[in-house]
């Protein structure tokens, strides 16, 4: 766990949060740079990397501690894959055994998949 929660309980956490959830719903993905503009931090640099880092870092420890997959997992850097501390956290975890970026690639889709089914939007109307 982080020693101090910096954004737990937050509006910024909250509207992060439900950010990524709608995100999972209709199966997409979102950007440091979505979250940034959501926080209100540059779109670029050290200071948003490591803003965007904290706030992902809480909302994967929350997730993990409902027995849920890593809600973070839809969240993409401009390499187009999570950042090093969706990869550092699920090893830390346990999660990722296979450290070669092709078993990070299978740990991230998986991961992805179950995000999806977890979040999944049921839009079955019963109309009786």
């Amino acid at each position: 766990m982080t020693p101090i929660a910096k954004y737990r309980g937050s509006k910024e956490y909250l509207l992060v949060y439900s950010h990524i959830i709608t995100a999972a719903q209709f199966q997409g993905i979102t950007t440091y740079q979505d979250l940034a503009t959501i926080m209100g931090l540059p779109l670029e640099g050290n200071h948003m990397g490591k803003e965007i880092g904290l706030i992902l870092e809480e909302i994967s420890e929350d997730e993990r501690s409902h027995g849920r997959p890593m809600l973070t997992a839809l969240v993409i850097n401009t390499t187009g894959k999570p950042g090093p501390g969706f990869f550092g956290l699920a090893q830390r975890w346990g999660l990722l055994s296979d450290e070669t970026e092709e078993g990070k690639k299978r740990f991230w889709e998986k991961e992805k998949k179950a995000v999806y089914a977890t979040w999944k939007k049921d839009y079955t109307v019963d109309r009786k």
